[in-house]
């Protein structure tokens, strides 16, 4: 295995795929990406696989709107189909308070160019046909929001980065970092320990434990987030289904099954990645409420996958300022995939040139004990 690096990469995810491609793509050399299982094994592989601009904070608007852009010519960029289907997110509101804050959204939304409409009930049944919607009392509807294909997405950036010189370890566990005079000096692996004067911790459900190993305390935890696929079925609608209230999302993937999830606020912190008949019972009752042809559709399997949360589910992305070289990109809360574009775009600018295209000040890890926290109010 290689003696030193000019820059270490904790994790194969597409956050840590994407910014060691981006690093590379940016002339840095001699980079290496540490993976304890396969790539996209983890969060990655395992996620919804949604892509928003529907947001209600400026930043992550801005975040995901310049995400999908970079998405939309990535199959193209890395040589590889990430199958991206543009077919929309129709947000639905069931509460007042959802439609104040819907329009809110909205306002913020088209403000900076993104193509959200609000719309009525009966535009939201012209989208979705099969839509039951009782109780409904608005939407939202943008048409550039859609999915991709994970696994594609993740492997995509990972064999371009390869092909720019990046070597990529699997099966390779960190078990240690070494500082110096509050200095990154080496990683330790169970192959092997590597000098570099840089880390970049990547490591989503886990990368609270490599702070750890670096003398650091990062505020994230890890959750556990259940999600469950049908049998594939003709066409019924192209866009994800999303409800803040009642908890849900739901799309139609491109071969025709439908995949579904929802967050459990009683579901405990830790590494839990089993499944539970309970969650498969309530996601049935909620989504055969909103689609009732739902009800004739068989489920195939469920699984389960690692949710990296920070205090305001908003992602750490910069330097730790205790130790020179040690880099986070974590606590995405939900939202690495979507955001892994840009994210890993600014984190290259960030560790390379010393500034970002677009600032990201407000996301370094001093936010929290600054009490500078951004609250995002559409999150499932």
């Amino acid at each position: 295995m290689i003696k030193s690096a000019s820059v270490v990469i904790i994790g194969g995810g597409i956050i840590g795929s994407s910014i060691a491609y981006n690093l590379a793509k940016m002339g840095c050399k001699n980079i290496v990406l540490f993976e304890k299982n396969t790539l996209a094994s983890g969060a990655t592989g395992r996620c919804g696989a949604g892509i928003r601009q529907q947001f209600g904070t400026e930043m992550n608007c801005i975040l995901s709107r310049e995400s999908i852009k970079i998405f939309e010519n990535l199959s193209q960029e890395l040589d590889y189909d990430i199958e991206l289907n543009q077919g929309g997110y129709l947000m639905l509101a069931y509460t007042e308070k959802e439609v104040n804050q819907f329009k809110k959204n909205v306002a913020l939304e088209q403000s900076l160019g993104i193509d959200a409409r609000f719309i009525t009930v009966e535009e939201a049944k012209e989208i979705v046909p099969p839509l039951n919607t009782e109780g409904l009392l608005a939407a939202t509807f943008c048409p550039s929001d859609g999915h991709a294909n994970p696994f594609n997405t993740n492997f995509a950036y990972a064999e371009a980065a390869q092909r720019l010189g990046v070597k990529i370890y699997n099966f390779t566990e960190v078990k240690g970092i070494k500082t110096e005079n509050n200095r990154i000096v080496s990683v330790n692996t169970d192959k092997g320990e590597v000098l570099t004067p840089i880390v970049i911790n990547a490591a989503g459900g886990y990368s609270g434990e490599i702070g750890k190993m670096a003398g650091v305390e990062i505020p994230v935890y890890s959750q556990r987030h259940q999600i469950l696929i049908t049998e594939p079925v003709d066409p019924l609608f192209k866009p994800m289904l999303m409800s803040f209230s009642r908890n849900f999302y739901c799309q139609q993937t491109p071969h025709g099954s439908i995949i579904m999830g929802f967050g459990d606020p009683d579901e405990p912190k830790g590494h839990d990645i089993g499944t539970s008949w309970q969650f498969a019972r309530e996601m049935a009752q909620k989504m055969t409420a909103v689609v009732p042809l739902l009800k004739e559709i068989s489920m195939v399997r469920q699984w389960s996958g690692l949710y990296n949360m920070s205090p305001d589910s908003q992602p750490i992305l910069g330097e730790h300022p205790q130790i020179k070289g040690f880099y986070m990109a974590v606590g995405f809360s939900g939202h690495g995939f979507m955001l892994a574009p840009v994210a890993s775009r600014l984190m290259a600018e960030l560790i390379l040139k010393g500034r970002t295209s677009i600032p990201i000040n407000k996301l370094d890890i001093g936010r929290f004990e600054r009490g500078e926290l951004i609250i995002e109010p559409s999150v499932v």
